[in-house]
């Protein structure tokens, strides 16, 4: 007679792909979270701008530039997810590599931004649209940060040969938190463009 053992799911063990359990949910309620504070500042900066001295800044053009990369990124990041699905390890790499780089050119932008501003005589306390406008972009570049960061952890798996067409929940959910940075960014930036 032949007995079959259902082992039940252990703790997560370093090199194993997580199963779908508290990690989707962490997900929703980090992009809940991120949501919100976005959000709140937006507000906030709709209710401030009927004061009088609301003074919009002339955006720098390389913000359209930054705006590009990072919407370069998150497609080459999709390829990357497209390419595990099809048990395309090489094209994985090189599309996870390559929207990694382009974030962090993204973040090199947005530093040219505000050096630009800077030289301008626009700064922090110039006014409250100075004011958001850095409080905004300096708060997204560091949750940009975050998402490089999973970004690097999950270019270090899949190199690993940690992900497979079958198992690749972890570069989903990289994938999915930087599409929501590229999203919330262009949500942003147009509200700091026509506000």
């Amino acid at each position: 007679m032949i007995q079959s053992t259902v082992v039940p799911p252990g703790p997560f063990r370093v090199g194993q792909e997580p199963a779908d359990g508290p990690y989707p949910m962490g997900l929703m309620v980090i992009l809940a979270t991120v949501t919100m504070l976005f959000a709140a500042f937006i507000a906030a900066l709709l209710m401030r701008r009927s004061g009088s001295d609301w003074v919009p800044i002339h955006l720098p053009s390389i913000l359209w530039v930054n705006t590009a990369l990072l919407v370069f990124s998150s497609v080459a990041v999709e390829g990357a997810r497209t390419a595990i699905s099809a048990d395309r390890t090489g094209a994985t790499l090189a599309r996870l590599a390559g929207g990694t780089a382009l974030g962090v050119l993204f973040v090199a932008g947005q530093i040219v931004a505000w050096r630009e501003l800077a030289l301008q005589g626009v700064f922090l306390r110039s006014g409250p649209y100075s004011a958001f406008f850095y409080v905004l972009s300096i708060l997204h570049a560091l949750h940009i940060s975050a998402g490089l960061g999973a970004l690097t952890w999950t270019l270090r798996r899949a190199h690993a040969g940690a992900y497979s067409a079958a198992r690749h929940a972890g570069l989903t959910h990289a994938a999915v938190f930087w599409h929501f940075l590229g999203a919330t960014w262009i949500c942003l930036f147009a509200v700091l463009l026509v506000f």
